[in-house]
């Protein structure tokens, strides 16, 4: 992404670099329950929403692909 600044040239937008850039989004509907599980599982974990999400799909792809 880049940001035009008054009267500068376009400069790349700045901010800490990554390896894996998230740059697709996915919407999904959850109950009640399952958004008191995920949040408590935060909670215990200290992870964030979307990371916790991210290791239940690997969770779940390596059951999968075996």
């Amino acid at each position: 992404m880049w940001i035009q600044n008054k009267g500068d040239e376009t400069v790349p937008r700045t901010g800490r670099p990554t390896d894996d850039p998230k740059t697709l989004n996915t919407r999904i509907r959850l109950s009640k329950a399952d958004v008191e599980m995920l949040e408590f599982c935060c909670k215990a974990t200290g992870l964030n929403k979307a990371d916790v999400i991210r290791k239940g799909i690997c969770k779940v792809y390596e059951e999968v692909k075996e």
